[in-house]
């Protein structure tokens, strides 16, 4: 089911690599994490021994030096044993790619090492209580003071706070506008950090979630990745990547969702036959099949898009996040009625995969701003 293009001998590899990971290092446990709410720092960790924790971050500064044709393929892979856990570590990955692509020498050599190893982990912090969807409207400021910056404000829904150590924020500088964002890199330990409660939320269970609280945050001015008033740019560039990175988590939560379902139906009988020789029953396993397959294609596409540079990439990867995380859930819901009764018990795994995707289609930024940046870029040349 999951050839689409054709793979290079490398990329077969690395994804035969990974889906052995998964299978042994995440599939097992995955269920058990998100009931205990546990974030299996030591198995990212093991990820990135092999060389998981920098996918798209160069060689020379500790990375594995990947396309991003390469990465949905590992993210695909990695999401088969468990979503959440593969969508922390796409998470991880932009920030780390981030800083490899606009940080400065000084910048890659002091934080690129750990979180290649994932001995440090990475979070995003773009997000505000009042500014969502809205981001060029967030609130947060750092204010000029000799040779520091002050940071001051709150930034909501970040993947790994309070665990992570290195924090990629997002704050004002200037005036109103995205003109006016500038990117910095915080670290956990600076003086005025602080982080809210742990949400409690629907899926993504095996990853924490909290507000991270900037109350004064003094940081010297070598903190700041590009120049001031770029920060909007580097944000979404980043998330061009990241978007890619949680539809093919979609894929591949998806994908194991609709091979547990193919094995259910085989093992199960009704009314004298196998669920599995049932035409209705084969009828939907060929839509979702269909469907995922098509989805596939269109994140490859636009991972192709993104390593060429082509213009259309931010478009294409807008209509990828968006139609790979709706139909990712949409399978995996599908997949939960095949399973019947069974399908709603925590132990069979199908009812977490749901939980787990149903929040693809709004992080990242939600598929209704997919359609805008998709909507933009059809009629821009007619403005």
């Amino acid at each position: 089911m999951s050839a689409v293009t054709t793979l290079t001998e490398d990329q077969l590899a690395l994804a035969e690599v990974t889906l052995d990971f998964a299978q042994e290092q995440l599939a097992p446990h995955a269920v058990a994490w998100d009931q205990d709410k546990h974030f299996p720092v030591d198995v990212i960790r093991r990820a990135a021994a092999l060389g998981l924790g920098g996918v798209y971050v160069r060689e020379e500064h500790g990375g594995s030096g990947l396309t991003r044709a390469d990465g949905v393929l590992v993210f695909e892979t990695l999401a088969t044993g468990c979503p959440s856990i593969a969508g922390y570590l796409s998470i991880h990955n932009m920030v780390a790619w981030m800083i490899d692509r606009y940080g400065d020498p000084a910048q890659r050599a002091r934080w690129l090492p750990g979180l290649c190893s994932a001995e440090n982990l990475g979070s995003y912090c773009l997000t505000e209580p009042g500014a969502g969807s809205d981001a060029a409207a967030l609130r947060a400021r750092a204010e000029r003071d000799g040779g520091h910056y002050v940071l001051t404000g709150v930034k909501q829904f970040i993947s790994g706070a309070g665990v992570s150590d290195v924090y990629i924020v997002l704050a004002r500088t200037g005036g109103d506008g995205p003109r006016g964002i500038t990117a910095f890199v915080v670290e956990r330990g600076d003086p005025g950090v602080s982080f809210g409660a742990n949400e409690r939320k629907m899926g993504w269970n095996a990853q924490p979630t909290r507000q991270v609280v900037l109350d004064g945050v003094r940081i010297p001015a070598d903190r700041r990745l590009g120049a001031e008033g770029e920060g909007f740019r580097i944000a979404m560039h980043g998330l061009n990547g990241g978007r890619l990175g949680i539809a093919a988590c979609s894929l591949g939560g998806a994908r194991s969702a609709l091979d547990r379902s193919l094995t259910h139906l085989a093992d199960r009988e009704a009314f004298g036959a196998r669920l599995l020789d049932a035409q209705a029953l084969q009828f939907r396993l060929a839509d979702m099949a269909t469907e995922l397959t098509a989805a596939r294609a269109l994140v490859r596409q636009a991972a192709a898009a993104l390593d060429r540079g082509d213009p259309q990439a931010a478009q294409l990867c807008a209509m990828a996040k968006r139609f790979a995380t709706d139909t990712g859930f949409s399978v995996a819901d599908r997949a939960l009625q095949l399973h019947g009764g069974y399908g709603y018990l925590s132990e069979y795994g199908i009812e977490k995969i749901v939980r787990d995707l149903r929040v693809h289609r709004i992080l990242e930024g939600t598929n209704e701003i997919m359609n805008v940046i998709v909507a933009r870029g059809l009629t821009e040349h007619l403005r």
